[in-house]
């Protein structure tokens, strides 16, 4: 189905202008047109419509996400009182028993986590079969590590926005997946509404 979506404010990324009131025409997994609500509505007829408040972007790149979710053990809601609910790294990782199942377990969790940072890939490679298995199945995109982290909220970090909308296709002329991001304004401190992985809602504030 063809749905657009549409916010407040559109940042393009790539160095593009922000656009009032901008749109992303999303068809299946592609992205299918970019712009003004009003140039997109027109070009895509019959369009479900989403309305978000706050600001449209290409979802964000974690530049280590694939080593966060290698070496941290992400709890379950129903251990945190035992472990937190911060992921376990070094002497408290080194006391838990940890199999693949538990590795695959801690990973899907991470990767949901991310997704509701508006990330939609990671840099790096998983090591962990149960990791790279948790990722696939999650939808997240694997990119090679690069690029300049940036602090965020809640001791994240994440490199700019993935790409830029610029049409259908990026600057290799491959067709754009469509990932994107919504959050209630702009900047790391922002908090993310909603995110849009392959074309897919995965994740919506409540």
């Amino acid at each position: 189905m063809l749905t657009i979506h549409t916010a407040e404010l559109l940042l393009p990324g790539g160095g593009l202008p922000a656009v009032p009131g901008g749109a992303v025409a999303v068809a299946g997994r592609e992205i299918a047109a970019t712009g003004a609500y009003e140039e997109v509505a027109a070009a895509c007829p019959g369009a479900r419509v989403r309305r978000w408040p706050g600001v449209l972007t290409p979802g964000l790149v974690h530049p280590c996400g694939a080593e966060l979710l290698d070496r941290a053990y992400h709890p379950d809601p129903r251990e945190a009182d035992e472990l937190g609910t911060e992921p376990l790294t070094g002497a408290a990782l080194d006391a838990l028993a940890m199999d693949d199942t538990r590795w695959g377990a801690s990973a899907r969790r991470g990767a949901q986590r991310l997704l509701a940072h508006g990330v939609t890939a990671v840099g790096g490679t998983p090591r962990r079969a149960a990791v790279a298995d948790a990722v696939a199945r999650t939808g997240l995109a694997v990119l090679p590590a690069a690029g300049t982290a940036a602090p965020a909220a809640g001791g994240w970090t994440f490199r700019a926005p993935a790409g830029a909308y610029a049409g259908v296709l990026d600057a290799r002329g491959v067709a754009r997946r469509a990932d994107l991001a919504v959050f209630d304004g702009p900047g790391d401190g922002a908090v993310c509404l909603a995110t849009v992985l392959g074309g897919r809602l995965v994740h919506r504030r409540r």
